[in-house]
């Protein structure tokens, strides 16, 4: 079909919809196929991992612990070669991605990231990174979403929803838990959750649920039965675990920034893969669960089976210690963000929310043995404190409790834990939230003002755009001008009562104002000798286009007082900004944005 024919036949369609479907119904339409959009992304990042995991550890099992220490660095190496000579740009990091793309560009996400993220995260998975697929899955559909909504022209509002409906659906998909897929959405993207877009988040996420029943079937990520139930004699051991969850969680974001940043000092990117690979190698030989995803780690610990979890390492008849067995689920809990980041830091592709359900179960386990096993005659379920330890990992480190409840509660298929749930992740979040600020998806864009959060007045001022508000016709002066020469080149040619006074090379050093020159304008005694230098005053409060945002400006217009500040550019000047133009396009963004 060619390009002509393709707009032709677009525009029919159309053209055909907006006469037959209202807008709400055909969201409701768009969100459906969305939402088989990212189950199907979920079912073929599965797969193709899971294949390439088969191909690396099944031909070579026989001397596959030998091997941990080479297959992360030929995976890792595969996706730098990958980047290096076909993409040819870095790639960002899955949610941060979504996230600037919501602030910044109008929630449009190029289509290639539909694509990259099926390539790249199944090898950097598959051949042993310490990462997992939720977030490219959760990528790849947002990216799709965002072209099948730039296809239909729908507005930015409608695109972020489905943007939304994507991260629902590929939840929804990955652990068949359409409330939690739902929460989601609301939490990290900070969407409203009204009627409106409530409809869409749930067809989107029933949508993904039924195009994975129709290709797996029944399968299920976890398959756990509750078996015993809540007894009011443990909250002080939930409250134990909410606390230790806090902490790992504390720890989880800043080893994630620490490690990148040590890593940053390597000059070239291949001397940070080689040294990341082989430090995930190492790992990856002493603590074998490290490996990829870790989804079958969490099963054998949630069906007891600690000894297959662990599998097979180099201390020997560890089965007879339960001290051994506990110190190494501790290293687990410790080493898979070291290992996780690493992946990171060497170029790998993935997403943090499977690593920190890892961490956390190995953390919830080992406090339950720790309690069990202390001699002083408690007892609690292993199998249900490995399950609040990753809720208490999630609320902590993505700042995510209602999703990290709903997620557990669904994967069981009962609310019996639902107070646990609530006591362990309250406390981790609200001790997390106030040591760290931001979590590892947003603080690079906090960092930056580019952060959408559920603060409306935060929000609208984030997508505010400064470079709309600047007006250009304001004439310039230079400072050797006589007054004559103010008064002929620019006071007679402008109807603005505000002269910006320039040197030579552009660079903004004074203003003159009506006002300054009122009393001797028309003194002609003073035309040759009073000079603009004599009348500009100097420029107490500037606008800088690279470091201002419209939150930073709006604070400049109450320090200052003034209704009128100028704008530089690498210290040229290019214009001003009114505070009546600013206020009005924070009113115009805000009826968008509500």
């Amino acid at each position: 079909m060619s390009g002509t024919s393709r707009k032709t036949w677009l525009y029919k369609v159309l053209k055909w919809r907006y006469r037959n479907i209202s807008e709400k119904n055909f969201i409701l339409i768009l969100s459906i196929l969305i939402g088989f959009i990212a189950g199907l992304v979920s079912l073929v990042l599965k797969n193709i991992t899971h294949l390439i995991q088969r191909l690396v550890q099944g031909d070579i099992i026989s001397w596959q612990n030998t091997l941990y220490f080479i297959t992360p660095v030929v995976g890792l190496l595969i996706v730098y070669l990958f980047n290096k000579y076909i993409v040819k740009k870095e790639i960002k990091s899955a949610i941060p991605l979504i996230l600037y793309a919501l602030s910044k560009k109008g929630a449009v996400i190029k289509s290639i990231h539909g694509y990259l993220p099926l390539i790249l995260a199944p090898i950097t998975v598959g051949f042993g990174g310490s990462v997992g697929l939720l977030g490219p899955a959760i990528s790849s559909g947002s990216a799709f979403s965002s072209s099948i909504s730039t296809l239909f022209h729908v507005s930015r509002k409608t695109r972020v929803l489905l943007i939304g409906c994507a991260s629902a659906g590929a939840i929804s998909a990955v652990f068949k838990s359409p409330l939690a897929g739902l929460v989601f959405a609301v939490e990290v993207f900070s969407l409203d959750l009204t009627f409106a877009s409530l409809l869409p988040l749930l067809f989107a996420s029933v949508s993904s649920i039924v195009t994975s029943y129709f290709f797996i079937g029944d399968e299920v990520l976890f398959r756990f039965e509750v078996l015993e139930k809540f007894s009011i004699q443990d909250i002080p051991f939930f409250i134990i675990l909410g606390i230790g969850t806090a902490f790992a969680s504390i720890y989880f974001t800043k080893m994630y920034f620490w490690i990148l940043k040590l890593f940053e000092r390597f000059e070239k990117k291949i001397y940070r893969l080689l040294v990341a690979g082989m430090t995930i190698g190492v790992m990856l030989y002493f603590i074998p669960p490290l490996y990829g995803e870790g989804l079958g780690f969490i099963n054998d610990l949630l069906h007891g089976d600690y000894m297959k979890a662990i599998g097979k390492t180099p201390f020997q008849n560890i089965e007879s210690n339960i001290w051994i067995i506990i110190g190494l689920l501790a290293g687990i809990t410790i080493f898979k963000a070291i290992a996780m980041t690493a992946t990171f830091a060497a170029g790998g592709y993935g997403g943090i929310f499977i690593p920190t359900m890892v961490m956390g179960s190995a953390l919830g386990n080992v406090v339950s043995k720790i309690i069990n096993n202390i001699g002083l005659g408690f007892q609690v379920s292993e199998s249900n404190f490995t399950l609040l330890g990753m809720a208490g990992l999630i609320s902590g480190v993505l700042h995510a409790p209602l999703t990290s409840i709903f997620l557990i509660a669904e994967i069981t298929t009962s609310y019996e834990l639902f107070v646990p749930l609530m006591i362990t992740t309250a406390i981790s979040f609200i001790i997390s939230k106030n040591k760290v600020d931001y979590t590892i998806y947003t603080r690079e864009l906090a960092e930056q003002g580019n952060l959408l959060t559920h603060d409306k007045d935060q929000t609208v001022l984030t997508l505010l755009n400064l470079k709309d508000c600047i007006e250009t016709n304001f004439i310039t002066v230079n400072p050797d001008y006589t007054l004559k020469q103010l008064l002929s080149e620019a006071v007679a040619k402008s109807n603005r009562n505000l002269f910006p006074v320039v040197n030579k090379r552009g660079m903004l050093i004074g203003i003159v104002s009506l006002d300054d020159i009122r009393d001797i304008m028309f003194d002609i005694t003073k035309y040759h000798t009073v000079m603009v230098e004599d009348l500009m005053s100097p420029v107490a409060y500037k606008i800088i286009e690279e470091e201002d945002d419209a939150k930073s400006a709006m604070k400049k217009f109450q320090d200052s007082s003034a209704w009128n500040l100028p704008v530089v550019r690498r210290n040229k000047y290019i214009g001003f900004i009114s505070k009546s133009k600013l206020l009005t396009s924070y009113r115009r963004q805000l009826i968008k944005f509500a």
